[in-house]
């Protein structure tokens, strides 16, 4: 205790003064935060959902409907593989979960299946004997198809709310198709949700010059679909009807930007496709020179442009009657690109901010309470060492408010009483070095000696107990969700900030008061 390395109190004293330096934006407004320097932390705690008030969406991917449209593209290879084998077949179509066909010629079926159970991996093959073979996929190739839908999904929802400018938002998943996304301090939640659930599905396809009063009628030509043509549709109009090849040139997937701007002085979204898509795009503008272009977003028409030359350099313009705010929110939704199903809103629910501010008000009384009555309590026990325990205590706190900024973790209600949890637990690990000292002085050592034999023999039992706290704190976090990982990650940063100012910054104290007092014995 007589001797501190001078290297160990710089260390002390520089990760204290840096913890209360990036606690310190916390006591600004937001802009006066952000104007400060870059190399001064600037970064405040982001509140949670429960303390600034914002929308709770739950999300329900549809994977009916990826598996609907796998098994459509399938009918389309089928067709397709038959056509180029000039194998007759009849009544081709869905059929359940499963792609249907009927083979007349006997002698062709087995040939048929092989070269259906080309089609995908996961496909599975079941020939009937009055002539149908079946094309499904399995119960594997579907699971696996609905896992990658839902983490697809999850990445885009993120991309498309991180270009929102949504500060620290949840987004997580939830049971087997679900995602969960908390949305703090949004301005317009209801534009946010208008982006999140557009699947924003880009295709483009040639239009099909069949009878269109035919299709109208219900019967389209084989490889043809009906789709709705929005451009340049008022409110409420009936829109036109086109008839579009199935078959898609290009798909958004190909897209490597999208951004709005002015053309003619209208709103419109310039596009530029990768190395791939600029080639196909290239080839079909090429050989249908004359012909409609459909640009389909999400099974309707945005624009319909005649091809008058071929567009090689991969990039191109879409027009449609846009306002400055639909170009924007179709180039976001263009760039973050296409979700793999569509969302379905299964629960929605909006915070307050005037809630998140009673509740902080609330956090703020039961933390000062607390800390009065801990306070009252070792200054009563303990005397000169429990004022000792109360400041560090406050920098305890100091240090974990300054993590939680720099890490950015997002505190909540929860968060708040793991801070209080905090706070006494920090007390609890100065109540064992002060017993143990009293111990020692009843065993009837030196002050010198006790306070050694003190801090030593109380701090394996420290570094045990907050250490098996912290592995429960880190098993919350990782298999917890909402709340609970909110007390979780206030609770693990306040175990590792305790163990530093129980150990060293009270030491610290006590010894520089040992070296200018010289007591013979302890205030204890």
């Amino acid at each position: 205790m007589s001797h501190f390395p001078t290297w160990k109190i710089v260390l002390i004293l520089a990760v204290t003064a840096f913890g209360a330096l990036a606690a310190a934006p916390n006591l600004l407004s937001r802009q006066a935060a952000d104007a400060l320097p870059d190399w001064i932390p600037h970064r405040q705690i982001s509140l949670g959902l429960d303390l600034q008030g914002g929308s709770h969406l739950l999300l329900d991917v549809d994977t009916g409907a990826l598996v609907r449209e796998r098994l459509e593209s399938m009918v389309e290879a089928v067709r397709a593989e038959l056509r180029g084998a000039r194998i007759r077949y009849e009544q081709l179509g869905i059929a359940g979960k499963a792609v249907q066909v009927t083979i007349p010629e006997a002698a062709a079926r087995e040939r048929v299946e092989e070269i259906l159970s080309k089609l995908d991996p996961g496909t599975e093959v079941e020939s009937h004997d009055d002539g149908r073979i079946t094309v499904g996929l399995s119960d594997q190739a579907i699971a696996e198809r609905e896992t990658a839908a839902v983490e697809q999904s999850l990445e885009i929802i993120r991309r498309r709310i991180d270009e929102t400018g949504v500060r620290e938002p949840t987004i997580q998943r939830q049971g087997r198709t679900r995602i969960l996304v908390q949305l703090p301090g949004i301005d317009d939640p209801e534009r946010v949700k208008r982006l999140i659930g557009k699947t924003a599905k880009m295709t483009f396809h040639l239009v099909d010059d069949g009878d269109l009063g035919q299709a109208l009628a219900g019967r389209p030509p084989p490889g043809t679909m009906l789709l709705p043509l929005v451009e340049g549709q008022a409110p409420g109009q009936q829109p036109q009807q086109l008839l579009v090849n199935k078959r898609v040139l290009v798909s958004g997937e190909n897209l490597i930007s999208a951004e709005p701007t002015f053309q003619n002085n209208e709103a419109v979204v310039s596009f530029r496709f990768d190395s791939v898509g600029a080639r196909r795009f290239g080839d079909a503008t090429t050989q249908n020179v004359g012909r409609l272009l459909a640009i389909v977003l999400d099974n309707q028409i945005i624009s319909a442009p005649r091809i008058r030359e071929p567009i090689i350099g991969g990039s191109g313009i879409i027009s449609g009657t846009f306002t400055v705010a639909d170009a924007r929110d179709l180039a976001l939704l263009l760039r973050a690109g296409a979700l793999p199903a569509p969302l379905t809103v299964i629960e929605e629910r909006t915070v307050g901010a005037q809630l998140g501010a009673d509740s902080i008000a609330a956090g703020k009384v039961a933390g000062v309470i607390g800390m009065i009555l801990v306070a009252a309590f070792m200054t009563l026990a303990y005397g000169f060492f429990g004022l000792l325990a109360i400041i560090a205590v406050v920098v305890n706190i100091i240090l974990l408010l300054g993590a939680l900024s720099l890490l950015q973790a997002t505190l909540t209600l929860p968060g708040i009483a793991g801070i209080v949890l905090t706070a006494g637990m920090a007390v609890d690990a100065n109540v064992l070095i002060y017993e143990h000292v009293r111990e020692e002085v009843r065993n009837g050592r030196s002050a010198l000696s006790a306070l050694d034999a003190g801090f030593t023999r109380a701090m394996t039992t420290i570094l045990d107990s907050n250490l098996t706290t912290l592995i429960a704190g880190v098993v919350l976090y990782v298999l917890g969700s909402g709340p609970v990982r909110g007390f979780a990650v206030t609770l693990s940063i306040g175990i590792v900030t305790t163990m530093f100012t129980a150990v060293l910054v009270t030491r610290l104290m006590t010894f520089t008061w040992y070296r200018r007092t010289r007591p013979q014995v302890l205030p204890i």
